[in-house]
């Protein structure tokens, strides 16, 4: 069970998303549908990973140590993961060089196509700990930026449930922000500029009914005023829809 579970919270922590489990629900995982059993299925996992940290075929991915990572493929142990490498690599969807692995164009678009096509461009939205705000952000405007090829992330001041705490590590690796500045903190405009410094675009937004008081007016911070979350997800799919 060890194995799997540990291989379970890696992908899924490696892809973002949080894991709460108690030992009540380590038996559902083990017997969830979603673990691979095959060796086919288990190398596609390690495929999606090498995706997941690369830009391009024939980009190295660094897996070091490698007597540690057998989890990658939910593998029992080392040996089985060095089968499953040779496999790729006689099917030509891998490049090994010591510990460092490059995806061919095969391995690109087999893992590609796996993980549901076009690789998600990592977005950081930026807004106030407003409950009601971040409920319009979390139902509506959320989804329509993943439609459009971005992996948005809601960032607030503080944890909830359904947002993560601001970070510039996060900032950093952003492709794009969103500040909302709708009852904002001075964090928001911090950790806005501080993208901005990094060459990172940012696109500020603010609700109408806050547009007379925005505390900050120079000529760099234009915010587009949105009404409705149905309006603010229109403009939303015209400025990303690119």
């Amino acid at each position: 069970m060890f194995h799997l579970v540990s291989a379970y919270i890696r992908q899924q922590t490696d892809c973002d998303e949080k894991v709460n489990s108690q030992a009540d629900d380590l038996e559902a995982i083990v017997n969830s549908p979603n673990i691979p059993v095959t060796i086919e299925d288990k190398g596609i996992r390690l495929l999606e990973y090498l995706y997941r940290h690369s830009q391009g075929p024939g980009e190295a991915v660094v897996i070091h140590p490698l007597s540690s990572s057998y989890n990658l493929t939910y593998s029992p142990n080392l040996q089985e993961l060095v089968y499953i490498i040779d496999k790729l690599r006689s099917d030509h969807l891998l490049v090994r060089e010591g510990m460092a692995f490059q995806l061919t164009e095969k391995g690109w678009s087999e893992a590609a196509a796996s993980a549901g096509g076009k690789k998600l461009v990592p977005c950081s939205v930026l807004i106030s700990d407003e409950e009601e705000l971040r409920a319009e952000w979390l139902q509506m405007l959320l989804p329509k930026i993943e439609q459009y090829g971005y992996q948005p992330r809601l960032l607030t001041q503080e944890n909830t449930q359904n947002s993560e705490k601001c970070s510039l590590e996060l900032i950093a690796g952003s492709k794009l922000v969103i500040a909302d500045l709708t009852a904002p903190s001075p964090e928001v405009y911090f950790v806005a500029g501080y993208a901005l410094g990094l060459k990172i675009p940012v696109i500020w937004i603010m609700k109408s009914s806050d547009a007379g008081k925005l505390p900050v007016r120079i000529e760099e911070i234009r915010p587009i005023v949105w009404n409705t979350a149905e309006e603010l997800a229109a403009i939303l799919q015209q400025r990303l829809n690119v």
